[in-house]
């Protein structure tokens, strides 16, 4: 039987950015290192596949610190942690190591030089997302005020609207976070902003990929966690940039063949914690079933790489 045609966009960048590639192989030293078992503090990264995996090898992943017993190290994930934790972690006398992405510790220290200059913040972000907890737990309560759109604005009620300033998370979709910016400095006209974007440079760079790839096909398939913010947002993002359907998929299982009949233009892409082996299933799968061209689209080139913390690069 003949098989249908088919031109799969491939977009490039896709997949695992350095933070999430960072977090894993912390984990992975922290198992050489130390042995199993090694505990997590809530998923390292937002993906099934990756968690299970380091499941397999030894890494338990639990909820809260304390449910860590204290003379086994603990990994915080690469979402950050509320300063409460490290803390809890060292009166508890516990080794843990800290694997937050080097580009949310940014953003944390961008919010502690805004406080120690007195300014009240607004955090635009998802509420209950582990970065924004994080975040927002780097300051006393009230310091920070969480805005999710650019409706959110008009409700919250600031110290001083001449004293602000403004974060995000880093894996929103910037046009969206755009507009939450414009109706903050409508209303606040005097709010400071970053000096470099918060949203980071895996998140631009797949959302713009995405908007290059959208135009061209019929259908968009994103492979990602639904609890993946970076991925939920290239969801979007394709829908918003003409690609028609644009549906998330975790791995080649959960495609749904049948919503792609009939169709000759198929484009791809994979959040930031998706792994490359989960791609390769998904392209196999495409050429299990089509006369299949493969055409990449291109806009980016990472190189970005993040140095691993000390105390898993030292012997024990």
């Amino acid at each position: 039987m003949t098989k249908p045609k088919l031109t799969l966009y491939l977009a490039a960048p896709r997949g695992f950015c350095a933070g999430v590639d960072r977090a894993i192989k912390i984990v992975e030293m922290a198992l050489e290192k130390w042995g199993p078992p090694v505990y997590v503090r809530h998923e390292i990264v937002h993906n099934k596949f990756v968690v299970d995996g380091l499941r397999a090898k030894g890494a338990v992943f639990v909820k809260e610190l304390d449910e860590c017993p204290v003379d086994r190290p603990v990994i915080f994930s690469a979402h950050g942690v509320p300063k409460s934790v490290p803390a809890e972690a060292a009166r508890r006398e516990m080794i843990y190591v800290d694997a937050t992405c080097p580009l949310v510790s940014k953003v944390h220290l961008e919010a502690a030089r805004h406080h120690e200059n007195g300014k009240q913040i607004v955090m635009i972000g998802h509420a209950g997302h582990p970065e924004t907890i994080g975040t927002m737990g780097q300051l006393p309560e009230g310091e920070v005020l969480l805005v999710e759109t650019p409706e959110d604005v008009a409700g919250i009620s600031v110290r001083d609207p001449d004293n602000l300033a403004f974060i995000t998370q880093t894996t929103l979709s910037i046009d969206d976070t755009a507009e939450v910016v414009k109706a903050l400095e409508a209303r606040f006209p005097t709010i400071e902003g970053p000096h470099k974007e918060d949203i980071c440079y895996a998140t631009t760079n797949r959302q713009g990929a995405v908007k290059a790839v959208a135009p061209k096909v019929e259908a968009l398939l994103v492979i990602g966690a639904p609890n993946s913010s970076n991925s939920k947002r290239l969801v979007e993002v394709g829908a918003a940039a003409g690609c028609g359907t644009a549906l998330l998929v975790q791995r080649a299982a959960d495609i749904d063949w049948a919503a792609l009949e009939g169709m000759s233009k198929v484009g791809l892409t994979a959040g930031a914690s998706a792994p490359d082996v989960l791609i390769e299933e998904v392209l196999q799968a495409f050429r299990d079933r089509y006369d299949l061209e493969i055409e990449q689209v291109v806009t980016a080139t990472e190189k970005i790489e993040f140095r691993l913390p000390r105390i898993v690069r030292e012997p024990a």
